[in-house]
């Protein structure tokens, strides 16, 4: 094996890395928080308090530098918690039935503000009746586990229910409504 054909390639390889260090090291930081939110909000949405906590504590950027990115962000309109909120909720919604409670622990979860919670909540349940939902949740259960069959079946059913997030009083009335339904006495 010849060992000067190899020495060079290595050499314009390593050249080439350095090149890109220096380019790294002379753009501005503020520009390399900016593409480091960017990257992160191009993989899925977040939240602001998201955004920041992922910049800050995981990517080790300046939080100076961090809040006036989410700054320009907000003007361009890439980080809106009202639109992020209401989005996920409509999503989650979309895809199974949930009920109020634990849209409102999900968003939490995501550092989403309370106010901004209730107000995509209001629209998403305006859209989606939470009625409506536990029927669907109800039907899905059925289908897949059959009709509850004794206690037992039943209190899993409505364990199932209340994890998705649905109030004690909807999930019991709507038991009472099936129960008739079936034609079932006992409770």
């Amino acid at each position: 094996m010849n060992a000067g054909h190899g020495g060079a390639a290595e050499r314009r390889r390593e050249h080439a890395g350095k090149d890109d260090r220096a380019r790294y090291n002379a753009e501005p930081s503020g520009d390399r928080v900016m593409a480091a939110a960017l990257k992160i909000l191009a993989a899925r949405p977040c939240s602001e308090a998201d955004l920041r906590d992922r910049l800050i504590t995981r990517r080790g950027k300046d939080p100076k530098l961090v809040e006036e990115c989410i700054k320009r962000l907000k003007e361009l309109g890439y980080v809106n918690d009202d639109l992020f909120a209401r989005g996920y909720a409509s999503y989650r919604v979309s895809l199974k039935p949930l009920g109020r409670a634990r849209l409102a622990r999900e968003l939490a979860v995501k550092k989403v503000a309370r106010d901004s919670i209730e107000e995509a909540l209001d629209l998403v349940f305006e859209e989606n009746t939470e009625d409506s939902l536990i029927d669907r949740a109800i039907v899905r259960r059925v289908r897949t586990h059959g009709q509850p069959a004794d206690r037992a079946a039943s209190k899993r059913m409505f364990d199932h229910l209340a994890r998705l997030g649905f109030e004690y009083d909807l999930i019991v009335r709507k038991f009472r409504k099936l129960k008739a339904e079936t034609g079932e006495n006992d409770e």
